[in-house]
């Protein structure tokens, strides 16, 4: 097993993770838009998965690994998917992860509509 994530601190600037070995690896947050664009209670709403291999942000659908903070790598996100994913956010709908290209409206009435 590599790396492991115990704590996550999230400033408006900064993602710093606690490893588990001692170490501390902080990158910008700029290479995370989702984080940039999330309110501070998401930001701080976090899960540790994979027994610490990777953070998971449920109401961002955001994960950044550990191994990819030690390597260096930004998010991998396209813009097309950022954009859609903003506009969702802005309008108050969420993302489907089971459909490419669609969102659940927050309303029950609307449940499915193209984003």
């Amino acid at each position: 097993m590599g790396a492991r994530a115990e704590d996550v601190e999230v400033t408006d600037d900064t993602l710093r993770v606690e490893l588990a070995d001692g170490r501390a690896v902080s990158v910008p947050l700029a290479w995370y838009p989702r984080l940039v664009h999330a309110a501070r209670e998401e930001r701080n709403n976090w899960e540790l998965i994979g027994g610490g291999q990777g953070i998971h942000w449920p109401d961002l659908d955001e994960d950044v690994s550990v191994e990819g903070l030690i390597a260096g790598r930004a998010s991998g996100e396209s813009r097309r998917s950022f954009r859609r994913w903003l506009e969702a956010k802005r309008t108050g709908r969420r993302e489907d992860p089971g459909e490419s290209g669609r969102c659940h409206s927050l309303s029950p009435r609307n449940r499915r509509q193209r984003c």
